[in-house]
């Protein structure tokens, strides 16, 4: 476990590392990767977690991490990994569930760019009220995602529109139940509009979908802030219903 600065979660917790990028991601929200540049600087460190750099690692020993968390926690699963990605077994993945499902007293956010795969093999988790599932969206051209997770009985069903890299005007947020915004950061970092935001967060108030902005983004992410029309927004799912 290490506690994150991610605005939306408390603690990472990376079952798995390393990935490679979907084709139609390629030159999206995967281009400028935050995850395959960390691990290089961890490997260098001499991180034996991050000894085989980005490439897809499974580490079984930490699947019991979570018994030993002493309070609740808010954990954002596989920050530096896709638990979706098709080099990771189901086996191993049914292991992780199994970990989240006999731990109810954490919350787990799982975040996917493999939809097409989580539609094949939802069916074969268990879905307990504490698990979080998501895809990232980052342009119009992967709005087939919000599809597939709709398919997916999981208590909250979420999006990720980070790095947002263009205007999503027709969202489907039927039966989604929260919403993050965010532009992407780093010296390479590709601008985001405020209008495309606006235009995100008026859907997700007419859907009376929770709306969370994480961050401007840009070469400063900090200076660039997160203040949207002079405030922050913060907002949350319910975690009373399944639907």
């Amino acid at each position: 476990m290490s506690k994150t600065s991610i605005e939306w979660s408390e603690v990472t917790w990376n079952p798995s590392t390393g990935c490679t990028s979907p084709k139609e991601s390629a030159k999206l929200g995967c281009l400028n990767c935050y995850a395959r540049i960390l691990s290089k600087r961890l490997q260098e460190m001499g991180q034996t977690k991050y000894q085989n750099g980005f490439s897809v690692t499974l580490h079984e020993g930490t699947l019991n991490d979570p018994f030993k968390w002493k309070k609740p926690k808010l954990v954002f699963v596989n920050s530096m990994s896709d638990l979706l990605h098709p080099k990771i077994p189901i086996e191993f993945i049914k292991k992780v569930f199994k970990t989240m499902n006999d731990t109810p007293q954490h919350t787990y956010q799982v975040l996917t760019k493999r939809s097409e795969r989580l539609k094949e093999i939802h069916s074969e988790l268990t879905w307990t009220p504490n698990i979080w599932m998501g895809v990232s969206v980052e342009h119009q051209d992967l709005l087939y995602r919000i599809d597939h997770l709709r398919e997916v009985p999981a208590a909250v069903r979420f999006l990720s529109l980070e790095p947002l890299l263009g205007p999503l005007p027709n969202l489907d947020l039927s039966n989604i139940h929260w919403a993050i915004v965010g532009g992407e950061s780093g010296h390479k970092a590709r601008p985001m509009e405020q209008e495309w935001v606006d235009e995100i967060h008026i859907q997700c108030i007419r859907a009376k979908v929770p709306f969370f902005f994480k961050q401007w983004g840009g070469s400063n992410k900090k200076a660039a802030g997160r203040i949207l029309h002079g405030k922050t927004f913060d907002e949350m799912p319910s975690t009373e219903r399944n639907s």
